[in-house]
């Protein structure tokens, strides 16, 4: 079973997935090779990118929380806050409309809740970069950032800014909390998901359900230690952070250069 992070590592720096990384992934999967994605982001922002993949397997998204049938954006399980972690959630972190968003499902819909109004730099470059995204959906209140069911924080700034909110919730063992910078801009975003949601403990469920023996990862940042820590074989990209390198069976090319597809297209022949 391979499996690959989606930004900096099967994507390349510009945001976007070379043709010849879809192609070879195509021609592996048709060949009955089983690869998957795992993702911070949702399947609904992975498919605008990767949605050309034909994939055997559910797509890993929200760092663990949401699987997701690629080809049609189907959310297939998905994990959620409860409503007591919810409360504890509108305690710690009353900066929240500043900062960031609700990642929130009604019925099969995911909606990215914010209020308007200010915003920290980083949270209203998002806020801007995604105006037309109609997943976008502004709110009047603070409690109307936690419609029908949430199951994703996202909180965007500078890191030194960020680092107390950061600190704050993390001290909570009913959730996970992760702190990184971001694959493409300057900013730091803390993003707290149902706890037992991580790529690993995704990935883990999956390789049960299916049968799987051997586990092949690949990413470039911090929410990949997890998968790298519990797999067969990890590689790094080449401008992969030193603590994964150092996880790493073996550090390949550049994500620029197909180094995903290209490796798994070696270990195949």
């Amino acid at each position: 079973m391979y499996v690959s992070d989606l930004d900096g590592t099967l994507m390349r720096s510009d945001g976007t997935l070379s043709p010849e990384t879809a192609r070879m992934i195509n021609a592996l999967t048709e060949r009955g090779v089983a690869f998957t994605y795992a993702t911070a982001r949702s399947i609904e922002s992975a498919r605008t990118i990767a949605g050309g993949l034909n994939l055997p397997l559910p797509a890993i998204t929200r760092n663990g929380c949401v699987l997701a049938d690629n080809a049609t954006g189907k959310h297939l399980e998905k994990a959620l806050f409860t409503e007591e972690e919810i409360a504890l959630l509108k305690t710690l972190l009353p900066e929240l409309p500043e900062f960031g968003f609700v990642s929130c499902f009604i019925g099969e819909e995911m909606v990215k809740t914010y209020l308007p109004g200010k915003h920290t730099p980083g949270f209203q470059k998002y806020v801007d970069y995604y105006a037309d995204d109609p997943r976008m959906k502004p709110v009047d209140s603070f409690e109307g950032l936690f419609i029908g069911r949430p199951g994703y924080v996202t909180l965007i700034d500078e890191k030194e800014r960020i680092r107390p909110l950061y600190e704050r919730v993390r001290q909570y063992d009913c959730w996970e909390t992760l702190f990184q910078k971001d694959t493409y801009w300057d900013e730091y975003w803390v993003e707290i998901c149902p706890r037992n949601c991580t790529k690993a403990k995704a990935i883990l469920k999956m390789k049960e359900d299916y049968g799987f023996r051997k586990l092949v990862v690949f990413g470039d940042s911090v929410n990949d230690l997890s998968m790298f820590r519990i797999a067969d074989e990890a590689y790094a990209v080449e401008k992969a952070l030193d603590e994964l390198k150092a996880a790493a069976t073996e550090v390949i090319g550049s994500n620029d250069d197909d180094a995903v597809a290209k490796k798994i297209m070696e270990k195949e022949t």
